[in-house]
């Protein structure tokens, strides 16, 4: 194996060990193969949940995590003609799929019906294993790779490819807008992404919180008020007021009673967060007569990724990162765990 055909990168070789730099191999290089150095990467807690195994035999040790990640285009296959050597480009947390099943060919590649390449503790279609950015090199497929705007720097776009589609593809799909209302559970990684965005199409945005600390932060964000989720009398204000809700914090013991009274009738929650077991304690008779929709949510196709990517750009939409060199990533995945970010931690080689 050449060294053209290696990486370095951070390696976590099993459940409670210590992150490693190392040289791995790379994907092999195909036709539809994009080769990207990597110049930022976002951690997301996707990537600690793995790293942890805290999503059962999902983990493939040894493992190199990281699906927030852009770069410079160096070396592309023969049958990529988007992309050139020298391109700012970003990859997110998908990095494959079949292409020809009915989703696919309809534009849902993220719900792909013969299954979705993980960007990282996965498998290519050759049985080569996938590996993320936490590393200085990256290879994938040419259809989920992406262009950066040109007033967007690397560091600014990388979280875009995970939480920030992961937060603006379902406020799209259910068409927030002027006169809406929207409420954002959680002011944090995801939550802040939420309030960017719902303020940026035009929606009244109020953040909901147990941590009182986040109030300014929430303001300067976009929200034009505050909830302390503690506060029952805070809660009643805003009973059946909201058009939607996104939560970006779940938590054993959810009060759905008390969000989903906030509802309006028809509205919709929209579930961002990933948490670690079932959705208890859903009063249905709430949903009933209010006829309200629970909803999930997976990234976002390709092209809902470019229309978030333009959208950022025209509306300067920039989320609030914390950056870190990348020989430092051991104590950024430590911080992160602390909960020390405001809101994003991006790595940079």
């Amino acid at each position: 194996m050449g060294s053209s055909d290696t990486f370095h990168g951070w390696v976590c070789s099993g459940k409670d060990k210590p992150l490693e730099w190392k040289e791995m191999p790379l994907k092999h290089f195909d036709a539809d193969t994009v080769e990207i150095d990597v110049s930022h990467c976002g951690i997301c807690g996707s990537d600690v949940h793995t790293l942890d195994s805290d999503w059962g035999e999902m983990t493939q040790y040894p493992c190199v995590v990281g699906h927030e990640i852009t770069g410079v285009v160096s070396r592309v296959g023969d049958n990529v003609k988007k992309f050139k050597a020298g391109d700012r480009v970003g990859v997110g947390a998908q990095s494959g799929s079949c292409l020809k099943c009915e989703k696919c060919k309809n534009g849902f590649e993220n719900i792909c019906a013969e299954g979705f390449v993980n960007t990282y503790s996965g498998n290519w279609a050759n049985g080569d294993p996938t590996y993320g950015g936490y590393a200085d090199k990256w290879r994938g497929h040419q259809h989920f790779v992406f262009k950066v705007p040109d007033n967007m720097t690397n560091e600014t776009a990388a979280t875009f490819f995970c939480a920030g589609i992961t937060t603006f593809a379902p406020l799209r799909r259910y068409n927030v807008k002027k006169g809406d209302r929207v409420g954002v559970i959680g002011v944090g990684g995801l939550g802040h992404f939420a309030v960017l965005w719902a303020a940026a199409m035009g929606a009244e945005v109020v953040a909901i919180s147990h941590s009182k600390s986040k109030e300014q932060d929430a303001k300067k964000l976009g929200c034009v008020d505050f909830i302390d989720s503690s506060d029952k009398e805070q809660l009643a204000k805003y009973k059946d007021s909201f058009t939607h809700i996104v939560c970006a914090g779940y938590y054993s013991g959810f009060d759905w009673t008390s969000y989903l009274t906030l509802m309006k009738h028809t509205g919709t929650f929209i579930l961002v967060a990933a948490p670690k077991g079932t959705l208890d304690g859903i009063p249905p008779l709430l949903l009933l007569f209010k006829q309200i929709q629970i909803s999930g949510t997976l990234i976002g196709s390709p092209k809902q990724i470019e229309e978030m990517l333009q959208f950022a750009a025209k509306h300067n939409v920039r989320p609030w990162l914390n950056k870190y060199k990348m020989k430092d990533t051991p104590k950024a995945v430590q911080d992160f765990r602390d909960g020390k970010p405001r809101y994003r931690i991006v790595l940079e080689n």
